[in-house]
């Protein structure tokens, strides 16, 4: 695999000047919507979606053919603090049941009318501890967000990210309470059901990461707090920006691996919508201080981009009516007076 960055001064390079989607084809979309054959502003948020995406897909009247799941996969050092109810181990056999087609993500891509992928990332070689050292090296950390960047297809219509990590809420956590200020206990949460001593616990080993590795540059937080599956995810996100390549965010980690871009440049995550608002704690607070308006809120916090191909369905009924609705010309239907 080639390098998408072979420097941090590379990545830091690509997070300037980014592109800001078709500002025509955004209006365009927009003009459509007040000719349909309906109140204007009465599909409430599904006009907006459909907009957004013609403005970063780049054409007025957007299209679903080609839409993409990608899961990355990674194992955390920090699981061996006890921050999971479950081993590591998990993590390859849930990358087997993905292959296999067991799984939820299986499930909702298929109604989506998604094609999905898993990328697991080096998982026999799990991050360190952040609690005592860097989670990763900088060629480690540089070689996981290519391999994001890497795995996002030119031309996709819409890209949505997840992630498969035992430990990685632990993670998110510290990046988060890192890039936006907070102690363990206001970002941590149960994960994948820990228990009330596993909460105190996690919230312990988020705070001595936080203090270990302080630092101003967002990259080097998540270098040294986060992990391979999050630094794909970054690296996914800022590669579909370059390309015009609209992205769904799933839950609370996805998020979080996506927020050091918006701490680097105002504005980084236009192209991202937050899919759902998960259970985990302190998603809803992630998604405030990023700005970010989730589209469906279900309680979900499995994980595995499932929220995000939920949204998927929320994207298509957007474009249905869209494209499909009769102007108030065609349809011989009044339209109310100027």
């Amino acid at each position: 695999m080639t390098p998408a960055f072979p420097t941090l001064d590379a990545l830091r390079a690509t997070t300037v000047d980014l592109p800001q989607g078709d500002a025509e084809a955004a209006a365009a979309a927009a003009a459509r919507q007040k000719i349909l054959t309906k109140p204007p502003g009465s599909l409430g948020r599904l006009e907006d979606l459909a907009i957004w995406l013609a403005r970063w897909q780049g054409r007025p009247i957007p299209r679903l053919d080609r839409v993409e799941i990608v899961v990355f996969a990674g194992n955390h050092g920090v699981t061996a603090r006890g921050v999971s109810p479950y081993p590591a181990e998990v993590t390859s056999q849930m990358v087997a049941n993905f292959a296999a087609g067991g799984a939820a993500i299986n499930q909702l891509a298929g109604i989506a009318g998604a094609t999905l992928r898993a990328v697991p990332l080096d998982l026999d070689h799990p991050t360190a501890d952040i609690a005592t050292a860097p989670a990763l090296t900088e060629g480690e950390f540089l070689d996981a967000v290519s391999t994001g960047a890497n795995a996002v297809t030119p031309g996709a219509d819409l890209l949505c990210l997840g992630e498969m990590g035992i430990g990685n809420t632990t993670i998110a956590a510290a990046l988060c309470a890192a890039l936006f200020g907070g102690d363990g206990d206001a970002w941590v949460g149960r994960g994948t059901g820990i228990d009330d001593a596993g909460l105190v616990r996690k919230a312990g080993v988020v705070d001595e990461a936080v203090s270990r590795h302080a630092a101003t540059d967002p990259l080097l937080l998540a270098m040294r707090l986060g992990g391979r599956e999050l630094a794909a995810i970054l690296g996914a996100v800022l590669r579909a920006r370059r390309i015009g390549v609209p992205v769904l965010l799933d839950g609370f980690v996805c998020t979080a691996a996506a927020a050091p871009l918006a701490r680097l440049t105002p504005g980084a995550l236009d192209h991202c919508r937050a899919a759902h608002v998960s259970a985990e704690a302190a998603h809803r607070r992630l998604l405030d201080a990023l700005g970010l308006t989730p589209l469906l809120d279900l309680e979900m916090r499995l994980g595995e981009a499932s929220g995000a191909a939920v949204a998927v369905l929320l994207a298509r009924a957007a474009i249905a009516c869209h494209t499909g609705m009769a102007t108030f010309a065609t349809a011989g239907v009044s339209d109310r007076p100027e």
